[in-house]
């Protein structure tokens, strides 16, 4: 597909944010530098995570009854890193998640309560460069986004047994899509993102490279964007209806 050319609302028109993703720490490699910039300006983010993240991590002698308390805490003490209090955990099973009309009513109903301007999640389409980021349930939390996204969220006749009333979304940005069309410049926050990476404690067998690896492409984006060296980016889709 061809996206078309972004045409994102500037962000002091915003007063909230929205991020949907399907596990703990999605956001934060994907999104959170993004996320700084907007807590730092003044501009309310919200957090939406559809699993527990409960099939990850590398500790073979923990009790897998434990993943969910812990990655629900190692997500909340990312969130703060970047100005975030406000998560919402749904609850899905990880490595299960479909785009079904349980969670499509659930990203509706979420979304209706906090009433963002923008709604940030999963690109629904499977980036075959970077085969990773397109995990199973990014691509169906991405579609169940989109789906909710347009028409649902602003419908007043869908979902109407929700207490919520409907809400008008007109921007949407996916994470990791094949095709970009925005950037955010997060050089100024680079030390914000990497302290949210690392509070998932869990997840990481050998931090030190990961993190090399992510701020290696994080310069690559900023590249990509047209920003001069030294500089990082992340890198987004953006849909407006």
């Amino acid at each position: 597909m061809n996206v078309p050319a972004a045409n994102p609302r500037p962000d002091h028109e915003l007063e909230r944010v929205l991020v949907i993703a399907a596990h703990p720490d999605d956001i934060d490699f994907a999104a959170a530098g993004a996320v700084a910039t907007w807590t730092k300006a003044g501009i309310e983010v919200h957090y939406c995570l559809v699993t527990d993240g409960q099939a990850g991590g590398f500790e073979p002698d923990r009790d897998r009854a434990e993943m969910p308390a812990v990655r629900r805490a190692e997500q909340t003490a990312a969130a703060a890193h970047v100005g975030v209090d406000q998560l919402h955990f749904l609850g899905y099973a990880d490595g299960e998640v479909e785009p079904s009309l349980a969670l499509v009513r659930d990203i509706v109903r979420i979304t209706r309560k906090v009433r963002p301007q923008r709604l940030v999640s999963s690109s629904p389409e499977r980036n075959w460069s970077r085969l990773p980021v397109s995990h199973p349930d990014h691509l169906a939390t991405g579609e169940a986004t989109v789906r909710a996204f347009f028409p649902a969220i602003g419908n007043p006749y869908a979902f109407p047994d929700l207490d919520e009333p409907a809400w008008d979304v007109d921007e949407l940005w996916l994470m990791e899509h094949p095709e970009t069309n925005h950037h955010v410049d997060i050089t100024d926050v680079m030390n914000q993102k990497f302290a949210a990476l690392e509070s998932h404690h869990s997840q990481h067998r050998d931090p030190t490279h990961l993190f090399a690896r992510v701020r290696d492409h994080l310069a690559r984006n900023a590249t990509t964007a047209g920003l001069p060296d030294g500089h990082y980016a992340e890198l987004f889709t953006v849909i407006r209806l």
